[in-house]
């Protein structure tokens, strides 16, 4: 249970949000691990001894331990499972071992969306109260005052990443997109501007965020301004759909980046301009373009879509054909690196995530709220985000090392092994 409010907001045991969260990270965990054992034994019951007995069994608790967490230290009572049956190569006992908390563990990423969930249960003052009820069986005496405090922390903790210095941090490649979400923002018409990078070292990282009207030049050029402002470098390397508003800004703040449009929007687009029956052949055609073994290749993809497709539909081709340079782009830099260069998948795999949680809400209490929930679901999900496919050549690509056919074949003095 949680503590007494004190007037500040604090409890005895600290600050209300941790002890919220910290009760959170307790309840899911435990009903992770009682339906993560229940499952186990209920897929096993039909396994029995001679005399019918069921061989994988319930058998109590284990000793109770602090575990720590992204919501900080929790104590956690894993169920015990009693496993009679035998392993036939060793001839040992089999043993239960928990996927979510490993049996000598003292710390569990599992449970690292507990303060993004919170967000999403409710975030005006009105909402947030019964959201924590239901969620953690009480509402342990949360007042709307308190709420709209724990709000405005949580939007510090935005407008401070907003405003972070850049200087340190050269992204190398980047992704930009415009997403539209079932949030509140500032106006009818805006999206969520998201620009996120492959560090020097190959992880990827989230630049910025910031809602925006229509994807607009000027919204873009916002954005980018603000980044180079706080010491962003030009990237190598920009990818992003066909909108030209980003384009445009791009050109204007950081002109000496190259642009590679995203393959999975250029080929709905093409598709779209196209009647259905030749929509299945369309498709593989232009995976033939962007999956070819080299730029070479693909060129004589482009050649051959356009031999096929031309005739009756000019203008689904030119959709192609007008943008060759920037959609194949990436066949100057490490084979390794092209499935993550021709698309904008790493916008897009995120944002679903965010669009199915926060089609549930009703709506966060202001645009900054809106943005905070955003931000908050982003920055949970980047602890798991994976670095790109050979790490190691993100940095060369930044020193200006030659590739052809995705193959390093000048590797520049100042990087020389």
């Amino acid at each position: 249970m949680l503590s007494v409010v004190n007037a500040d907001g604090t409890t005895p045991n600290g600050s209300l949000i941790d002890e919220i969260v910290r009760e959170g990270a307790r309840r899911m965990l435990a009903a992770a691990l009682e339906a993560e054992v229940n499952a186990y034994i209920a897929e096993l019951a039909d396994q029995r001894d001679e005399a019918g007995r069921r061989l994988v069994v319930r058998n109590g608790y284990h000793q109770p331990r602090s575990v720590t967490t992204a919501a900080g230290a929790v104590e956690v009572k894993a169920p015990r499972v009693n496993d009679k049956r035998i392993e036939e190569t060793t001839g040992e006992r089999k043993r239960f071992s928990s996927a979510i908390l490993h049996p000598w563990a003292r710390k569990s990423p599992k449970i690292s969306e507990v303060l993004p969930l919170l967000y999403l249960h409710g975030l005006s003052s009105g909402d947030f109260v019964p959201a924590l009820e239901q969620f953690l069986g009480s509402s342990a005496g949360l007042s709307p005052a308190t709420v709209t405090r724990l709000t405005t922390q949580w939007q510090a903790d935005h407008k401070a990443f907003g405003e972070r210095d850049l200087a340190g941090s050269d992204y190398v490649y980047v992704w930009a997109d415009g997403i539209h979400l079932r949030i509140r923002l500032a106006e009818a018409k805006s999206c969520v501007l998201v620009l996120m990078g492959v560090r020097a070292d190959g992880t990827k990282e989230l630049i910025a965020m910031a809602d925006g009207y229509r994807e607009s030049a000027e919204s873009w050029a916002d954005l980018l301004r603000d980044c180079s402002r706080r010491g962003m470098r030009a990237p190598v390397l920009a990818v992003g759909d066909g909108a030209l508003g980003f384009w445009k800004a791009l050109a204007e703040v950081f002109p000496e980046a190259r642009h590679q449009r995203c393959w999975v929007h250029k080929t709905a687009n093409v598709v779209n301009a196209l009647p259905k029956s030749a929509q299945p052949g369309a498709r593989k055609a232009l995976q033939d373009i962007y999956n070819a073994e080299d730029r070479e290749h693909a060129l004589k993809a482009v050649t051959a879509f356009e031999h096929a497709y031309g005739a009756k539909w000019p203008k689904a081709v030119k959709k192609i054909t007008d943008d060759v340079e920037e959609l194949l782009a990436f066949y100057d830099f490490p084979a390794e690196h092209w499935i993550h260069l021709r698309t904008t998948n790493p916008i897009e795999s995120t944002f679903a995530t965010v669009r199915l949680r926060t089609k549930v809400t009703r709506g966060a209490g202001s645009a900054a709220a809106a943005l905070a929930m955003v931000f908050k679901l982003v920055e949970s999900a980047q602890a798991r985000w994976r670095a790109v496919n050979a790490p190691h050549l993100v940095a060369l690509v930044r020193a200006g090392a030659r590739f052809e056919r995705g193959r390093l074949v000048e590797r520049p003095e100042a990087v020389v092994a």
